[in-house]
């Protein structure tokens, strides 16, 4: 392998891992702070308290995978810059605000709020307390849209010019409003609050199956989950009809079949000279992964929504159990989807504008090897380290919960003389 296409893998490989990081961050945030806001708001101790004690489960979930998936997104900006040297150079000076942005929002705004709520347990006021959190959903996604921005640009250039063959953002407005970036945003809402739905529902229903002592706990983590699921998996289905609409425009080598992709191919050999400028053919399966399995997935959780009406569902285990298998799959489909969006627009880096082999740093191959087993690995083992955690604290149930536990007493000290 030449230096290009290692440089691809490794950027394929560490975004993929990092991306389900973020998916699963965005997916939980929402529902950690619903189940915090219900708490406050509730009149009845006893409710008030059981969604105190879910919010905290949750929440540290949520936590173990923030804390995690920061470290990846390191990674990422590390492999970033050591390959693709030839992309910031030309395009820096449009994505490179963004990308700041998402920085601050996401390091500093977001780390810091989340501090706050972490510590925050039983030191501060309910509602100051309960803000944090609505605070830390907000950055998160603020963060998502300033990634998307910039990556907007990639998939649909707008609002810049090229000056000495370097690109020059000259109206801020067109990059923020961009199509490509909303049209993802909306969507990657939706496959994201899918996911956190499908990981309270599939953790409820593993302790239901096991005959938990924390039945209304469980049962109520299930009716959110599946609730979410159904109707933010519809929306985000929905939202992707409407960017496949969109991308077939600015992108129709994507869905183009045989006699199209050859009528476009020749088109655009003929505006930016020769070369293959068809996407590979095995992105069929990764829109495979993405739209019908992706379809299916929704359609199974309208079904379980309408099933939990009657309560059906906590009197069939094989529902249950499918519900715990179900876990690892709307991951697939979100990889699935990201391939596609990213691969598909090949050989382009910035659509049409820069080709991937203008993008590439000038490094040997031995560089980009060797980083790419050693990101390869830490990311992995990164990967295994938040999904053990994960697992472990999610079988433990809410009487593992660390998150806000009471500070242990301190024993009772001497004394200090006031004269010595």
């Amino acid at each position: 392998m030449d230096v290009l296409e290692l440089a691809r893998l490794q950027l394929a490989v560490t975004t993929s891992l990092h991306w389900l990081f973020v998916l699963l961050t965005l997916g939980l945030a929402p529902l950690v702070a619903v189940l915090q806001t219900r708490a406050v708001l509730a009149r009845d101790p006893a409710r008030s308290a059981l969604l105190e004690r879910m919010t905290k489960f949750w929440g540290q979930i949520y936590v173990i995978n923030y804390v995690v998936g920061i470290v990846t997104g390191l990674v990422m900006e590390f492999q970033f810059g050591l390959n693709w040297s030839g992309l910031t150079h030309f395009v820096g000076n449009v994505f490179g605000a963004p990308l700041a942005l998402e920085t601050l929002v996401a390091f500093f705004a977001e780390s810091t709020f989340l501090g706050m709520w972490i510590f925050g347990w039983g030191r501060l006021p309910r509602k100051i307390h309960l803000s944090l959190i609505w605070l830390v959903t907000l950055t998160a996604y603020a963060s998502a849209y300033w990634i998307l921005v910039a990556n907007g640009f990639l998939q649909h250039p707008v609002g810049y010019e090229i000056r000495d063959g370097v690109a020059y953002l000259t109206d801020f407005g067109a990059l923020l409003g961009n199509a490509s970036t909303w049209y993802a945003l909306v969507h990657i809402t939706g496959g994201a609050l899918l996911i956190g739905g499908m990981l309270l529902a599939g953790v409820s229903a593993y302790h239901l199956v096991r005959h938990t002592r924390e039945q209304e706990f469980f049962r109520r983590s299930l009716r959110l989950g599946v609730g979410t699921a159904a109707i933010f998996g519809w929306f985000g289905s929905s939202a992707g009809h409407a960017q496949e609409d969109f991308v077939r425009e600015i992108q129709p080598m994507k869905f183009a079949d045989a006699a199209e992709g050859a009528r476009l191919q020749a088109q655009l050999a003929a505006t930016h000279g020769p070369g293959d400028y068809t996407p590979p053919a095995w992105i069929d399966a990764a829109f495979f992964l993405m739209f019908p399995l992706g379809e299916f997935l929704v359609f199974l959780m309208l079904i379980y929504a309408v099933l939990l009406i009657r309560g059906w569902i906590f009197r069939r285990r094989l529902m249950l159990r499918l519900l715990v298998a179900l876990i690892p799959l709307p991951f697939v489909i979100a990889v699935g989807g990201w391939v596609f969006r990213e691969v598909g627009r090949q050989p382009w880096v910035v659509y049409e504008v820069q080709g991937v082999h203008e993008a590439v740093s000038q490094v040997s191959v031995g560089t980009v090897a060797g980083s790419f087993v050693a990101f390869t690995v830490l990311l992995a083992t990164l990967a295994v380290v938040n999904w053990t955690l994960i697992v472990r604290f999610a079988r433990r149930g809410p009487e593992g919960t660390q998150l806000g536990a009471a500070d242990t007493p301190r024993e009772a000290e001497e004394p200090v003389p006031a004269t010595l």
